[in-house]
C-alpha cells in the first residue's frame, strides 16, 4: 500500500465535535483549518474564531496544550474556498441534516483536490445518499468518517464505504486514522447509526423500558449498569446526561425515521421513552444544561422522578448481593441473574438478554463481523467486553437457549428468532463467534481474520478479544526471568540489536524493593548481552510510584532507617539506569507518577502515549519526591541555565519546584513535556499500542549509533539565597490561605533539595549530593505525624488528605 502523507487537514464545521476534532489533529501536530459560516458582524471568520477560543476552556480538554488552539487556521466559506486546494484531507462535521450537507458539497467540489479524500462526520445519516451531491470523480474518495465524543479520549472511529468507494482510500484513511490520530478503526456498513450507535443507542431504549417494567430508580440502575456490569462508571443515564438528551434523541430519531417495522424486528422498541419526552420538554438537556435524569444542587445529586416531574434526593445503591453475582463466573453469572427473584437481578438479566438478541439479529446487517460490533462497543461505549464476547465466554449454545426461551415466551423485545448460524455449522461448532481463525461473518459464512494493513505491524500486542488468536504481552516471547514482581523477556526472532523488555506486574505497576531487584538483575543481563533495554508493560498505568505498602511494614519495624535503606536503594537505581552502559528507554502509557515518574526521567530515553499522565505527586502523600525527582530538576535547571547568558539559576528552577511542591501532573504527554518531564528529543506516540514497536526501535537506534552514558558533572545549585527567595513565597502563599502550615513545611524541604541546602549560590554539587538531601527529607517526613495521616489517608481511600 502506497503512503498517503496528510499535509493539511480541513475541518467543515465549527461546531461541538468539528472544533474538538481540529484540536485532536493539532494534539497530534496535523495543520489543520477550521471552517464555518460567515459571521453577520465583526471579523467574517469570528464564528471559526470564537469556536477555537472555547476549546481552550471545556473540560477536559480537547488540547493537549491549550495553548495550541491557536495552531488551529480559522476561515470561512465565503473568503477561504481556495484554502481547500492545499488539504489532502477534508472532514466534514456541520449539522446533522442531510439538505445542509448536500448544498455544502455542492459549494466545495470545485475547490477540492483531485488527490484529497472527503469524509463526513455524520453519527448515522446515509453516506451513499449524502456522495450522490458530489461530482461523479470526487465520489471514489469520499467516505463516512464517525468520531466519538469527546474525540481526542475517545477511542473509537468508525469508516464508513459507499458502494462507490475506492477500497484503497479506505485503508488510507485507516492508517492514518489508526497511527496518526491514535484511533481504533471499525468499519461499519452503511446503515442507520452505523454500529455502536446503533447497537448502543438501542440497548440504552431497552434499559429505560426494562427499567419501567421492573421499577427501578435511575441511580439504582446507573449503579448496576455501570463498572459492576463491565461498563463505563457512568452507568446508562448518567451516560445519556453527559452525551446530551437532545443528541440522543436525535439519534433515536435516525432510527425511528430511517427504519420500519417491516425492516427491522425491534422497531417498536425504538419509540422515544416518556421520561426523555418530558426531559425534553422541559428543557432538561443532561450535563449541558445542568440538569437532565440528575441535577447537582450545592454537594447533593438530585435524580428526576417522572411520576412528579420534579428532582428527588438520589444516590441510592443496589442491594450488594447484586455486586456479588456480577464477580462470578460468566456462566454462572447469567444463571444467577436469569433465576434471581428480585427485581434488579431479573433487570440486569433482561438487559443482557436483549443485548445478545439484538446483536445477533443485526450482526449480518450492520457489520462485516462479530469482531466490529465488539470492538465497537469496547471503544465506542466504554464496556469491558462486547456481547458477542461475554456471551460466549458464558457458553454460547446455552446462553442462545436461554435467550431463545425467553423470546418463545415473550419476553424479549422482540419475537424474531435467533439467526439460525447460532445453533447450528462453524459457530456453534466452535462454541462462539471468535476463534483463531478469526471472526464470524454471517454474510460470508466464514470466519473473517483482522485486516493485515501494513499500520497494524506497529502494534505488536494489539487488543485481542475473548477467543481470538495472538499471544498476549504476558507470555510472548522467551521470558529469561520472571517474578511475581517483574518479567524480563525479549521478543523472538530479533537477530542483531536484540532489545531486553521489563515488565513490571505489580498493582497498578508499583515500584516494590522486588521491582528494584529485578530491575538492577535485568540492566547487569543488558549490559551482558543485550544491545538496549525497554521498560514497558502491556496495560496502563506506567507506574503509580514506590509501593507505600510496603515501605509502610518497614518503618513500624526498623523506623527511618530501614525506610532510608530502602529510599538509597532506589536512588541507585536511578543513577543506574542513566549511566547504565545500554540506551534504556521508558515505554509510557497512562500514569507515571512518584517514584514511576522517576523512573522514566533517568533512563536514557522516554517514548511516551499521549495520553501519559507524568509528575512528582510525593506532596500529596505529605512525602517529597525521594527517588531522584528533586535531583534531576535540580540538574536540568542548572543545564538550562547553561545554554543562558543569565547566571541567576532561580528562573530555570521556579517550573521544576513549582510542579514538584504542587504535584501538577501533565495532563498529557505534551502537557508532561512543558513541566520538563519529557524532553524534545522524546518521542510521543497516539496510539497505545505502537509504544513498544517504537520504543524498541529508539533503543535500537540508540545503541547503532554508538550511545554512551552521560559523563558524570559536577552541577551548579541555587544554595541558600535560592531558599530564601522561595521560603518569602511560600509564607505569602500560607498567609493568604492557598497552602496549609504542612504544605509550607514540605514545600520548604523540597526548596532546600533543589537549591543545595546551606551553600552558597553557584556551589557545584553531585547527584549524589542532592540525593543525600533528599534522603533526609523523605525521611524526616515519613515520621512526621501530619504526613502519616497523608499516607494512611491514601492508603485507605485513595484519595489525597489535605491537612
Amino acid at each position: 500500500m502506497s503512503r498517503f502523507p496528510v499535509k493539511k487537514v480541513a475541518v467543515l464545521g465549527a461546531g461541538v465535535m468539528g472544533a474538538q476534532i481540529a484540536a485532536h489533529l493539532v494534539n497530534v501536530k496535523v495543520p489543520v483549518i477550521l471552517f464555518d459560516l460567515p459571521a453577520k458582524e465583526g471579523a467574517k471568520s469570528g464564528i471559526a474564531e470564537k469556536a477555537i477560543a472555547n476549546l481552550k476552556k471545556l473540560k477536559p480538554s480537547p488540547l493537549g496544550l491549550a495553548a495550541d488552539a491557536d495552531l488551529i487556521q480559522p476561515a470561512n466559506y465565503e473568503e477561504h474556498m481556495k484554502l481547500l486546494k492545499g488539504c489532502d484531507l477534508i472532514i466534514e462535521a456541520i449539522a446533522e441534516r442531510m439538505d445542509w450537507k448536500t448544498d455544502l458539497y455542492h459549494k466545495i467540489a470545485p475547490f477540492v483536490a483531485k488527490h484529497a479524500i472527503v469524509a463526513s462526520n455524520t453519527s448515522g445519516l446515509s453516506i451513499t445518499q449524502l456522495s450522490e451531491a458530489l461530482p461523479e470523480a470526487m465520489r471514489a474518495r469520499f467516505c463516512g468518517i464517525h468520531f466519538f465524543n469527546p474525540p481526542r479520549y475517545m477511542q473509537l472511529v468508525e469508516l464508513i464505504a459507499t458502494p462507490g468507494t475506492d477500497a484503497h482510500v479506505v485503508d488510507q484513511l485507516e492508517a492514518f486514522v489508526t497511527s496518526t490520530l491514535g484511533k481504533g478503526v471499525v468499519r461499519a456498513k452503511d446503515t442507520p447509526n452505523f454500529i455502536a450507535n446503533r447497537i448502543g443507542i438501542a440497548g440504552m431504549l431497552a434499559t429505560m423500558k426494562e427499567v419501567e417494567n421492573y421499577g427501578l430508580t435511575y441511580d439504582v440502575v446507573d449503579d448496576l449498569t455501570g463498572k459492576k456490569l463491565g461498563r463505563a462508571s457512568s452507568g446508562t443515564f448518567r451516560t445519556a446526561d453527559v452525551v446530551g438528551l437532545d443528541t440522543m434523541a436525535h439519534v433515536v430519531r435516525t432510527l425511528q425515521d430511517n427504519l420500519s417495522a417491516d425492516t427491522d424486528p425491534f422497531y417498536a422498541s425504538y419509540a422515544t421513552p416518556a421520561v426523555l419526552e418530558k426531559l425534553l420538554a422541559l428543557g432538561q438537556l443532561g450535563q449541558k444544561s445542568g440538569a437532565g435524569f440528575y441535577k447537582k444542587v450545592g454537594r447533593d445529586i438530585l435524580r428526576f422522578e417522572l411520576e412528579s416531574e420534579d428532582y428527588v434526593p438520589g444516590g441510592q445503591k443496589a442491594d450488594e448481593v447484586y455486586a456479588r453475582m456480577l464477580k462470578k463466573p460468566a456462566a454462572q453469572r447469567l444463571q444467577l441473574l436469569r433465576n434471581a427473584e428480585g427485581a434488579a437481578g431479573q433487570f440486569l438479566w433482561a438487559i443482557l438478554r436483549n443485548s445478545f438478541h439484538y446483536a445477533a439479529v443485526h450482526l449480518e446487517s450492520i457489520a462485516e463481523s462479530a469482531r466490529d460490533v465488539d470492538q465497537a462497543m469496547r471503544w465506542g461505549f466504554g464496556m469491558r467486553q462486547g456481547p458477542f464476547e461475554l456471551w460466549q465466554e458464558a457458553g454460547w449454545l446455552e446462553v442462545a437457549k436461554m435467550v431463545q426461551e425467553d423470546i418463545d415466551a415473550g419476553k424479549a423485545l422482540s419475537r424474531a428468532p435467533l439467526p439460525a448460524w447460532v445453533f447450528e455449522g462453524p459457530v456453534a461448532e466452535a462454541g462462539g463467534v471468535h476463534t483463531a481463525e478469526g471472526s464470524w461473518s454471517p454474510a460470508r459464512k466464514a470466519f473473517v481474520a483482522r485486516r493485515a494493513l501494513p499500520v497494524y505491524a506497529r502494534q505488536l500486542f494489539p487488543e485481542r478479544l475473548l477467543g481470538e488468536a495472538g499471544e498476549g504481552f504476558e507470555t510472548a516471547g522467551t521470558t529469561l526471568s520472571e517474578t511475581d514482581a517483574l518479567r524480563v523477556w525479549t521478543l523472538d526472532g530479533e537477530g542483531e540489536g536484540r532489545v531486553l523488555i521489563a515488565s513490571i506486574k505489580n498493582k497498578m505497576h508499583a515500584i516494590s524493593p522486588a521491582v528494584m531487584e529485578g530491575l538492577m538483575e535485568a540492566l547487569e543481563l543488558a549490559e551482558a548481552e543485550y544491545a538496549a533495554m525497554v521498560i514497558w508493560s502491556g496495560d496502563a498505568p506506567f507506574s503509580v510510584g514506590a509501593d507505600l505498602q510496603a515501605t509502610m511494614p518497614a518503618f513500624v519495624v526498623g523506623g527511618a532507617d530501614a525506610v532510608e535503606s530502602i529510599e538509597q536503594e532506589l536512588q541507585q537505581l536511578m543513577l543506574r539506569l542513566r549511566y547504565a552502559q545500554v540506551p534504556v528507554v521508558a515505554g509510557i502509557h497512562g500514569m507515571a507518577l512518584g517514584g514511576g515518574c522517576e523512573l522514566a526521567v533517568h533512563c536514557a530515553r522516554r517514548v511516551a502515549h499521549m495520553e501519559s499522565y507524568i509528575g512528582l505527586v510525593e506532596v500529596g502523600v505529605g512525602l517529597v519526591p525521594g527517588a531522584g525527582g528533586l535531583t534531576y530538576i535540580a540538574r536540568r535547571a542548572a543545564e538550562n541555565a547553561a545554554t543562558s547568558t543569565g547566571k541567576d539559576l532561580l528562573p530555570f528552577l521556579t517550573e521544576g519546584f513549582t510542579a514538584a511542591a504542587m504535584a501538577k501532573v501533565g495532563t498529557s504527554a505534551l502537557e508532561s513535556r512543558q513541566l520538563g518531564y519529557l524532553l524534545d528529543s522524546d518521542l510521543i506516540v497516539a496510539h497505545k499500542d505502537e509504544v513498544l514497536f517504537v520504543a524498541l526501535n529508539e533503543a535500537r537506534a540508540l545503541a547503532a549509533g554508538g550511545w554512551r552514558a552521560p559523563h558524570k558533572r559536577l552541577f551548579p545549585v541555587a544554595g541558600r539565597s535560592g531558599i530564601a527567595t522561595i521560603r518569602g513565597s511560600l509564607v505569602n502563599m500560607r498567609d493568604g490561605g492557598f497552602i496549609s502550615d504542612h504544605d509550607q513545611y514540605i514545600a520548604t524541604l523540597i526548596a532546600e533539595v533543589v537549591c543545595g541546602g546551606d551553600v552558597d549560590a553557584g556551589t557545584l554539587v553531585s547527584e549524589e549530593y542532592l540525593m543525600q538531601l533528599e534522603r533526609k527529607a523523605f525521611c524526616g517526613l515519613i515520621a512526621h505525624p501530619k504526613s502519616q495521616e497523608r499516607i494512611l489517608g491514601m492508603l485507605s481511600t485513595g484519595k489525597p488528605l489535605r491537612n
